[in-house]
């Protein structure tokens, strides 16, 4: 029976060109195993018979992948047969990651016409720099202020929806994309190997990073949570043009090797294809909501799309004078930076209380974080806030506040006055769908419970109201907000007195 495996073997070995090696590595046997250690499991064991084996279909190998994620980078030329392929990039430099499906006709149709998010990550692929990962990237972003370990050029990539990347985790970035279109994303990698060794002293080996990427489809509750498919690859990140120097280096020294030497390393590819691997466990990333300080392009429409229901009033948005005191904590300090939109400073400014701050010259601030952000802090700090272009002040007029108004108007007494209480409401666009969205939050409904909104005018008629109307508003013009029920559906008109 091991002979009727080992003959395969051998034509196999024939066929693949080798045929003046096979006696010469068989009779090396027996040196390699040692004296009485000679057993055919041992041989079948041997590298040269691994390759083999390798080529045996596994359990698996009829399953396609749904996807294929494809990086136009070079593997280098100089890994071993049965090693992880590598792949040298230039710090800070774009490299395309196609990505492309790759199911069968009828595979997964849950997603077609939906698109499915990708989250890519760079992490250690040493086990002993995995335990310590969050320490060394806490360093980095420590010796690295405001800098990110992974971006997504995003005037090159093609095809991707939404980019995100989470200022707490400066190693990640997700977006969503359509499977069924063209999608290609470039990615820059702004940490190099050497950052995280051990010793500097010139001349070390760097560390090998792993890009991996994680795609999920969207649940019954519209969150993409879940796992379709994992892949990742072996790389090490250089200085600029120092992996092209690399690859060259690879290269001249695989020429100067032996033709019997040269068929223990794998071949150079132009391309490096991502391999199947298990989901990232920090699973708690996979979210649909942003966290603070996300950059989303949802936010902005989260009161468009807010719930009528009483119970469910749309969180308000921080508040306009939002400004920072002397007696700020550094924590508080910590807090207000990220609300304000500064939270790549956050490491930069930790033991800063809001006095130190505050102390800060504009130069200093320039300085510390450049000149368009710098402005921007410095504004921040001083309070300077943008005016609006128009101020108006509504009450909401209630059947109660009628009858106290009619019973006050007939005593001529003062006390009615003090019974409204009024709102501000800023508006910058002077439009009529401004106003709509503006009374829709103050009063914690959706704006497509208002119908329409009337100013009341001469000998009280409705005079409907446009953004010309608008624009002609007085300055800090009081109004009294009447509502009366639409007769087509279960919204309300509005009418300004």
């Amino acid at each position: 029976m091991a002979w009727a495996l080992k003959l395969p073997l051998a034509d196999e070995v024939i066929e693949s060109g080798l045929v003046q090696d096979f006696d010469a590595s068989l009779s090396g046997i027996g040196q390699e195993l040692g004296a009485g250690a000679y057993s055919m499991s041992d041989v079948l064991a041997l590298p040269i018979f691994k390759q083999e084996e390798s080529s045996l279909p596994p359990d698996n190998e009829n399953k396609i992948l749904p996807f294929q994620y494809v990086l136009c980078a070079a593997t280098s030329p100089a890994v071993k047969l049965h090693d992880e392929t590598l792949t040298y990039l230039n710090q800070g430099q774009s490299y395309e990651i196609r990505m492309l499906d790759n199911r069968k006709l009828g595979e997964l149709p849950e997603i077609n016409g939906k698109l499915v998010k990708s989250i890519f990550r760079v992490v250690f692929h040493d086990r002993r720099l995995q335990y310590t990962e969050h320490q060394q990237l806490e360093g980095w972003r420590w010796n690295r202020p405001g800098d990110r370990i992974l971006d997504i050029d995003i005037p090159m990539s093609v095809g991707i929806i939404d980019p995100r990347a989470n200022p707490t985790q400066l190693n990640t970035v997700e977006f969503l994309w359509d499977p069924a279109k063209r999608t290609s994303v470039f990615i820059q990698v702004h940490c190099i190997s050497t950052e995280f060794t051990m010793r500097k002293h010139g001349g070390e080996k760097g560390v090998p990073f792993r890009v991996q990427i994680d795609t999920f489809k969207e649940n019954e509750n519209g969150e993409y949570t879940e796992h379709l498919h994992s892949a990742s690859c072996q790389i090490k990140v250089f200085k600029p043009k120092g992996a092209d120097r690399k690859q060259k280096t690879d290269r001249e020294k695989m020429e100067k090797r032996t033709p019997h030497e040269k068929e223990k390393y794998q071949p150079s590819y132009e391309t490096t294809i991502l391999t199947e691997c298990s989901p990232w466990p920090e699973i708690t990333y996979v979210n649909n909501s942003p966290s603070p300080g996300f950059n989303s392009s949802h936010s902005s429409f989260s009161l468009g799309e807010g719930n009528g229901s009483p119970n469910h009033q749309p969180e308000p948005p921080p508040p306009v004078t939002d400004n920072l005191l002397p007696t700020t904590t550094p924590q508080e300090a910590q807090q207000w930076l990220h609300r304000n939109r500064f939270s790549t400073f956050t490491r930069l400014f930790t033991n800063f209380s809001g006095a130190d701050l505050l102390k800060l010259t504009r130069d200093d601030v320039i300085q510390i974080c450049g000149p368009a952000d710098g402005i921007r802090l410095f504004n921040a700090l001083k309070g300077r806030m943008v005016r609006p272009r128009l101020t108006i002040y509504v009450c909401q007029e209630s059947l109660q506040l009628r009858e106290q108004q009619q019973q006050q108007q007939q005593q001529q007494k003062h006390e009615d006055g003090d019974s409204n209480v009024y709102h501000a409401i800023y508006l910058e666009e002077l439009t009529a769908v401004e106003l709509t969205e503006k009374i829709a939050q103050l009063f914690s409904i959706s704006p497509r419970q208002i119908s329409q909104i009337y100013k009341q005018g001469p000998t009280g008629i409705h005079v409907l109201i446009s953004d010309e109307m608008i624009q002609n508003f007085q300055e800090e013009a009081c109004f009294i907000l009447d509502t009366m029920k639409a007769e087509t559906n279960d919204s309300y008109h509005i009418i300004l007195k």
